[in-house]
C-alpha cells in the first residue's frame, strides 16, 4: 500500500474507461487510492444493444440507470473500488451534445450552478485529500458541454478545497504524433474514426508533443482497460474502432495514456520532452489525518 491518492473527474459513464482506464488500473494495482467521480448518468447516450433500444431518453428514459450498472462493472474491471456520482445518482443529467434542446433540461449538468456543483466535489476532495486530480482541458477534450462543465467544476472545486486541494492537476490529452500515427493506420479503413479529416491540425483535439507533461505506460493493464470498455456495451459496440486498434496493436495502444499539467510543479521526466512517467512525480505522499 502507498499513501498516494488520485482523483479522476469524468462527465459520463464510459469516459473514465476511454480516456484514463489504463492509468486508473495502473495506480489501483500499485495500491494507490483511486477515486472516480462521474458527473452524470449519461442518459442521452446512443444505444448499441438493439434489445435495450427502448431505454433511450425519448422512450422509457431508463438508460441512465442501466449505464450505472455498466459503470460499476467497468470500475470492477479496472480495480477501482471508490466510485461516486456527483451529488448522488440522478442529481445532474446528461446535457446531450452542444446546441441540442437537452442542454436546457432543468437538471442538465451544463446548466448547473458552478459553485454549487464545485462545492459538492470539494466535499469529496476534502475527504479523500488527493495529491493528484485528473480531468479534461477547457474544451472538454472535444467540446461536449458536460466535459467542459466537468473541467470547470473540477478546477473550481480544487480552489474551494483550499489546503486540502491537490498538489497537481492534469488534463487528458493525446499528442499530435500519436494522432498522426492513428490517422495513417486508419487511412484505408471503413472503420475510420477520423472521418474525412486529413490533417491532425484540423481535429478539435490534439496537443503538440512538447506540451505533453506525462506519459503513463500501463501496457500490462491494457486487458483491464479493454474489459472496462466492453462493460460499456450500450455505448461501445463490438465493432468500435477502439477494439480494432486494440486487436491490431494491443497493449501498445490500449495501455498508454497522456496528460498535460495544468497546476503544480512538473517532476523529473525522460525523453526529448522530459515527459513524466508518474503523475505523482515530485509529490510527497502525505498521510490523511486520522
Amino acid at each position: 500500500m502507498t499513501d498516494q491518492r488520485i482523483l479522476f473527474v469524468h462527465a459520463h459513464p464510459d469516459d473514465e474507461s476511454i480516456g484514463t482506464g489504463a492509468t486508473m488500473a495502473y495506480y489501483a494495482a500499485r495500491g494507490a487510492h483511486v477515486t472516480l467521480v462521474t458527473c452524470t448518468l449519461g442518459e442521452e447516450g446512443e444505444i448499441h444493444v438493439p434489445e435495450l433500444a427502448r431505454l433511450e431518453a425519448a422512450q422509457a428514459d431508463q438508460l441512465g440507470g442501466y449505464r450505472l450498472t455498466e459503470l460499476r462493472a467497468a470500475c470492477a474491471a479496472l480495480g477501482v473500488a471508490d466510485h461516486r456520482l456527483l451529488g448522488g445518482a440522478g442529481h445532474y443529467r446528461d446535457s446531450g451534445m452542444m446546441g441540442l434542446p437537452t442542454n436546457d433540461h432543468p437538471r442538465a449538468f451544463w446548466r448547473a450552478d458552478l459553485d454549487q456543483a464545485a462545492g459538492l466535489l470539494a466535499e469529496t476532495i476534502r475527504e479523500v485529500r488527493p495529491q493528484v486530480l485528473v480531468t479534461y482541458d477547457p474544451n472538454g477534450f472535444y467540446g461536449h458541454p458536460d466535459h467542459i462543465q466537468a473541467h470547470r467544476v473540477a478546477m473550481r472545486a480544487a480552489e474551494l478545497a483550499g489546503p486540502d486541494g491537490p498538489a497537481k492537476i492534469y488534463w487528458t490529452a493525446v499528442p499530435r504524433s500519436v494522432l498522426s500515427a492513428g490517422m495513417a493506420t486508419f487511412a484505408e479503413s471503413s472503420n475510420n474514426p477520423f472521418g474525412a479529416v486529413e490533417k491532425v491540425e484540423d481535429l478539435p483535439f490534439g496537443t503538440p508533443d512538447e506540451q505533453i507533461a506525462a506519459r503513463i505506460d500501463a501496457h500490462e493493464y491494457a486487458d483491464r482497460k479493454t474489459a472496462a470498455l466492453r462493460a460499456h456495451a450500450t455505448q461501445i459496440p463490438p465493432t468500435s474502432w477502439l477494439f480494432t486498434l486494440a486487436g491490431n496493436f494491443g497493449a501498445e495502444f490500449m495501455g498508454v495514456e497522456y496528460f498535460t499539467l495544468a497546476a503544480g510543479t512538473k517532476g523529473p521526466g525522460t525523453g526529448p520532452y522530459a515527459w513524466e512517467d508518474d503523475l505523482f512525480a515530485g509529490v510527497e505522499a502525505v498521510p490523511v489525518p486520522a
